[in-house]
């Protein structure tokens, strides 16, 4: 086995498994019920997507994802923090366990059914700057939705704050 095919083949398995974490970790951000845990598992899919930028050769996209998301999570984590009600219970960790392995079983059919990453692509123009180039709108929609949320945050955290209302309503 030559050099080459050993490193593509580790970068294969490499992207398998960022694969599964995507997953799982996208899958538990949705499904727990608090809010620093579900955006915590938020930042570890914002990594996994850097992580496939990175993997692919765009490494620029990678650490534009990676600034993005860190900015989206604060502004989440702090959000999530002030807005939420906190949970009476915790959630069960069987639920997590649960929510995990249906994250794994979901990210089976990218294990099984790989495809083989390609030499190269039939258009001239390499991935990273396709990436980097074609998706200037998608880029700045991308900073505006961040903007929006930061903006309405704000909104909701004076509008209490104005109110006299304190955490979980009460005044």
């Amino acid at each position: 086995m030559s050099h080459k095919s050993l490193v593509c083949s580790m970068i294969s398995v490499l992207v398998e498994v960022v694969s599964a974490g995507l997953v799982i970790s996208a899958c538990l951000a949705i499904f727990l019920d608090e809010a620093v845990y579900s955006v915590a598992a938020l930042a570890s899919t914002l990594l996994f997507a850097s992580l496939m930028y990175a993997l692919n050769g765009a490494a620029y996209v990678a650490v534009f994802q990676f600034a993005v998301g860190i900015g989206t999570l604060a502004i989440l984590f702090l959000s999530g923090e002030m807005l939420s009600e906190k949970p009476s219970k915790k959630t069960p960790k069987r639920i997590t366990v649960t929510v995990m392995v249906m994250g794994a079983v979901l990210s089976l059919p990218a294990l099984l059914l790989s495809i083989p990453l390609p030499g190269s692509v039939s258009t001239s123009v390499p991935f990273g700057e396709a990436l980097w180039d074609l998706r200037a709108t998608d880029v700045l929609l991308q900073g505006l939705v961040v903007l929006t949320v930061a903006l309405g945050i704000a909104i909701v955290l004076y509008e209490r704050k104005k109110n006299g209302v304190k955490r979980n309503g009460e005044k």
